[in-house]
């Protein structure tokens, strides 16, 4: 009873530790997104530069990514030639910083809820990128869901209230290079075996997105900040800010390792709706029932595309343990003809089959009827059966040796004296 609590105990544990990492990254992950668009919104703090943004971010997350790996030892740095760092990490950080540098531009435009129904395009995305570069395969069924979501977020774009063009191609753009990126890590990282968790990938990634966000910056904001005589480092905003999205990715590195990447994919739903109720209670955005009934729509199959991953995750799982089954079971039966080899060419012994099958040849030196005791469990004439038929003659040619030469029979009984049996017995007659 005792031991049955505690391991309902240790369970319970353990589904609570698990609620409290996705409560913990929903928490961050809504937090990044709303300071986000305080910050950016013209109508609210009205600091309109998300390249100057998204550095400020780069900057200090590789900054303390660099201390922990460096200097506290927290998580091992991977082992990366400079060829690979080039023709891999560097790609995939330009396309990181296209998608941040876009996807914080939209919160200039766009409300925080139409921002979420536009990036449950994300799975559309990344299967329709995958399946051009050929990591995916085509399949009817997923191509059909993939076209419900679409068809959902189009009927929440049309009930938009503040619909606005740019600010739609802004954030599209976003997806499309964040979808991009994602498969690019199976194609230039994950294929070589090298795999990144949130601290490492800051720590490789950072810096070149914020080489190649300080490019567009030099032309396009700093003239702008420049000129602006009263603009001022708030240190206090933008290193929360900052360190909300660093405790971020220690969230997504938690949340992944202890849990799997689908279940922050399930919990991000739930964030989207949360965003949703928030930017219309508390934001005043408008939510229209079209938006709802087409968000709903785009859900759905969002919640269908999870549901089949995690299917093919559990077949896959499935079938890596019977594979591995029965090669423990191949292994154990090769160990087991070992022995029996061991048996019938060695040093004669009682019982030297694995399954317990035993032979008595019982000879009587009179001439009479040899009995034979079956051979349960071997088929008659196979390989088994004639090694443990040899073993036991050999047993009994040693027992009568001394036997008179007129009482012995004039063949082994078993073997019938054919050519097979003369050679593995040793003789064609017991007669010495």
């Amino acid at each position: 009873m005792g031991k049955g609590g505690s391991l309902s105990d240790s369970v319970l544990k353990k589904i609570l530790l698990s609620y409290t990492y996705v409560a913990i990254w929903i928490f961050l992950s809504f937090t990044v997104i709303v300071y986000n668009k305080y910050i950016l919104d013209k109508k609210m703090y009205n600091w309109p530069f998300p390249i100057s943004l998204t550095m400020i971010h780069m900057s200090f997350c590789a900054t303390l990514a660099i201390l922990l790996i460096k200097v506290f030892k927290f998580v091992e740095p991977v082992s990366m030639s400079r060829d690979v760092y080039l023709k891999s990490v560097v790609p995939i950080g330009a396309l990181y910083s296209l998608s941040l540098w876009l996807s914080n531009s939209a919160y200039i435009y766009l409300s925080v809820s139409f921002i979420q129904m536009l990036k449950a395009l994300m799975p559309v995305a990344v299967y329709s990128i995958g399946v051009l570069l050929k990591k995916e395969s085509f399949k009817s069924n997923t191509m059909a869901n993939m076209i419900s979501i679409s068809v959902g977020v189009g009927i929440a774009a049309y009930g938009e209230a503040r619909f606005d063009t740019w600010g739609v191609i802004l954030q599209l753009g976003a997806v499309a290079f964040e979808a991009t990126r994602l498969v690019m890590i199976q194609i230039l990282l994950t294929s070589k075996g090298i795999t990144l968790n949130p601290i490492t990938s800051l720590y490789y990634v950072a810096p070149c997105c914020l080489a190649f966000l300080s490019i567009p910056w030099i032309f396009v904001e700093y003239p702008v900040l420049k000129e602006s005589s009263s603009f001022h480092f708030d240190f206090v905003i933008f290193g929360t800010n900052s360190l909300c999205a660093f405790a971020l990715n220690l969230a997504v590195f938690l949340l992944v390792g202890k849990t799997s990447a689908l279940t922050m994919n399930v919990a991000g739903v739930v964030k989207d709706w949360l965003l949703i109720a928030f930017s219309w209670s508390v934001i005043k955005d408008t939510v229209t029932p079209i938006n709802l009934f087409g968000y709903g729509l785009a859900f759905l199959g969002v919640a269908y595309y999870n549901h089949a991953k995690l299917q093919a995750l559990k077949a896959k799982e499935a079938q890596k343990k019977a594979q591995q089954a029965d090669e423990e079971a191949g292994r154990l039966d090769g160990e087991s003809m070992e022995i029996r080899a061991e048996g019938t060419y060695g040093p004669p012994r009682i019982g030297v089959d694995a399954r317990g099958v035993l032979c008595f040849c019982l000879l009587l030196l009179s001439g009479h009827a040899v009995q034979v005791e079956p051979l349960s469990g071997i088929e008659k004439g196979s390989p088994k059966q004639e090694n443990a038929i040899f073993l036991n003659c050999d047993l009994e040619r040693k027992r009568v040796g001394q036997a008179d030469e007129s009482s012995r029979p004039s063949m082994c009984m078993n073997c019938q004296a054919d050519d097979i049996g003369a050679r593995r017995c040793g003789k064609s007659s017991l007669a010495m």
